[in-house]
């Protein structure tokens, strides 16, 4: 029998190392750094903080062993959905009760602890608030049922207070550091303020089919639905970028542009725009450099005001910029055109999303064999 490939070899073993080994939680270092130092001060401030409001003093703490556990998804992946409010505090208090009441009713301790643990699991499903360190809460409440986890009490301290402050010390230091706690789905404005999705999105999966993939997969994720879509969309807007970064803005922009000089009057650019049957136009200044753009919606202001007083920033790119930089702003809605210029801001040219459209259509023609309607 032959062996196999070296490079088999490798591949074999690095898929087997990495199902052991998965990646990083994290974007980066400096994240990684920031969850251990919100970890530190989250145990530590609810550990006094509990200690004080029960007469214990800051010399002793007090604090619960799962509460370890909760603040590493509270601190580490705050955007995971077994880290929300309700998960972290009903999963713990739940637990709690269902481990008190199991262990009252079970005289077993080995039978006990099997039995809360899995009640656990299934009464946080149930009430949507899974969270893993729940598992460990109910297991201490069997555990320690002839001490203070004896009490129905232990539910709410030190095991509520402890969860409740360790989520308040949670949600100010995301606030401080910058990140969105409770986590909220980024949702891509609408540029004219509707209800739809935007335009990246309706073109990319849609919710229905997340829901499909994600019960075709067999699998239970620790991911938002709604995040991941995102990521796809995210994903795709890549991809396509990657597929036409070989051509460049030269290749397809428009070189015998209509502009307007930033000293005439906005009736001017109304004549213009609407003889040359334009959406848009560039506005340069007495040196004639890109000054900005106005655009069909700008005209309402007065007549006799001058362009370069309503003129909007404009998306400025060079020659060589790869037309893949421009799907992006050109298909969210809130451009509708890129002028190209040169190094000292000289009009050179301009890409609508006409252009965009045209070039994504042919390549699609090439890439499937069908002609593009004309």
């Amino acid at each position: 029998m032959s062996e196999a490939p070296k490079d088999d070899v490798r591949l074999i073993w690095s898929r087997y190392y990495s199902a052991f080994i998965p990646a990083p939680a994290g974007p980066g270092l400096l994240d990684r750094l920031k969850a251990a130092s919100g970890a530190i001060g989250g145990i530590a401030i609810t550990g006094l903080l509990c200690g004080l409001m029960l007469g214990n003093g800051l010399a002793h703490p007090l604090l619960v062993a799962p509460m370890g556990a909760s603040a590493v998804l509270l601190f580490a992946v705050p955007a995971s959905p077994l880290a929300q409010p309700w998960p972290v505090l009903g999963g713990n208090v739940i637990s709690a009760l269902v481990g008190i009441f199991v262990a009252k009713a079970v005289p077993d301790p080995t039978v006990a602890a099997a039995l809360a643990v899995g009640a656990a699991i299934a009464i946080m499903s149930l009430l949507r608030c899974l969270h893993p360190p729940g598992g460990a809460v109910a297991l201490s409440a069997v555990l320690g049922a002839k001490g203070v986890a004896g009490s129905y009490m232990f539910a709410l301290v030190p095991v509520g207070a402890n969860t409740l402050l360790l989520i308040l010390v949670a949600i100010l230091f995301h606030r401080i550091v910058g990140h969105t706690y409770p986590h909220v789905a980024p949702k891509s404005p609408a540029p004219h303020g509707t209800t739809d999705p935007a335009p990246l999105l309706r073109a990319g999966p849609s919710d229905q089919d997340i829901a499909d993939a994600l019960n075709d997969f067999g699998e239970t994720l620790d991911v938002d639905s709604h995040d991941l879509r995102a990521l796809l969309a995210d994903a795709e807007l890549r991809a396509a970028q990657r597929n036409h970064g070989n051509i460049s803005c030269r290749e397809i922009m428009s070189r015998d542009i209509v502009y307007i000089a930033a000293s005439q009057p906005i009736a001017a650019a109304r004549a213009l725009m609407q003889d040359r049957d334009l959406l848009s136009l560039p506005v340069l200044d007495d040196a004639g450099r890109v000054q900005g753009m106005i655009g069909a919606l700008d005209l309402g202001h007065d007549a006799a005001a001058c362009v370069g007083d309503i003129s909007r920033r404009p998306l400025l790119v060079h020659a060589d910029t790869p037309v893949a930089r421009l799907i992006g702003p050109l298909s969210s809605g809130a451009r509708r055109a890129a002028i190209v210029v040169d190094a000292d801001q000289r009009l050179q040219g301009l890409i609508t999303q006409t252009d965009l459209i045209a070039l994504m259509a042919v390549r699609f023609a090439t890439q499937t064999g069908l002609t593009p309607s004309s």
